[in-house]
């Protein structure tokens, strides 16, 4: 680990990443996770959150693309997990649901009135999501590694939300991605063991507080909470300089998906 203000990308061997790309490819993706059914008509949800039909048909068939570009997504992240030595936590939810998914669309078009569903679906980066996981001494270089790898084979960095030096919140490496065969945005969480509790620990507090029904008094309570919670999590050494990957100048050739 340097002590430079900015991480360095490692230099990936080609071997490396090729061994670790087949062997996710020997395991395969694993089945994809099932879609729920699609409405026939409008959707409602809590706190009074409500899309029409012609809405909800568009978020279906947003699902249904997104399930499909998963499967090619999981080879890049498994081999990425294997590379970098990370543990790939909860696989099985890598798709977002249709329903939280929907829930998502629904606070958007109400917390932004000029926006019309196809703008919220062009911004969703969620909806297939892994989270990455190093113990505290093996994060920062695992995470350098781990973002080399997805780099390399094309993966477009398109958010890098490094919060790690925060004083309050939540502390963690939320990051974006676009998928090169389908175009399809991807987010990876990258965490420690402590972190990753954390998140699960203030997760239906972070629910609340998005809510539109929810006043502001309450949301200030609810991210009280959620500071107390997240003070707690050490900050593993280098992680709150960790940046973007620089992109290859020549991505490495792709293996068949």
């Amino acid at each position: 680990m340097t002590n430079n203000n900015t991480t360095s990308t490692p230099a990936i061997g080609r071997g490396l990443l090729t061994a670790a790309l087949a062997t996710a490819l020997a395991l395969g993706a694993g089945p994809a996770a099932a879609a729920a059914p699609g409405d026939a008509g409008g959707w409602k949800g809590e706190g009074g959150l409500t899309l029409n039909a012609a809405d909800n048909a568009k978020v279906n068939a947003y699902v249904d693309r997104a399930k499909e570009a998963e499967r090619s997504i999981t080879v890049d992240v498994r081999a990425a997990a294997l590379a970098s030595g990370a543990e790939l936590v909860g696989f099985e939810h890598r798709l977002k649901s249709p329903d939280s998914l929907k829930r998502k669309v629904a606070t958007s078009l109400e917390e932004h009135p000029e926006y019309n569903v196809d703008t919220v679906l062009a911004r969703l980066s969620d909806a297939v999501r892994y989270t990455l996981q190093w113990p505290d001494g093996a994060y920062t270089d695992g995470v350098t590694t781990a973002s080399a790898v997805l780099s390399a084979w094309g993966n477009d960095t398109t958010k890098w939300s490094n919060t790690w030096g925060r004083t309050s919140g939540y502390k963690g490496l939320n990051t974006g991605w676009r998928a090169p065969r389908s175009g399809q945005l991807f987010e990876i969480q990258f965490h420690t063991p402590a972190g990753k509790h954390a998140q699960e620990v203030t997760h239906l507090l972070y629910e609340e507080q998005r809510l539109p029904s929810t006043t502001p008094a309450r949301k200030k309570e609810l991210q009280a909470q959620q500071d107390a919670v997240f003070a707690a999590v050490p900050v593993p050494p280098g992680a709150d300089r960790l940046s973007p990957p620089v992109s290859p100048s020549a991505p490495l050739p792709a293996l068949a998906h």
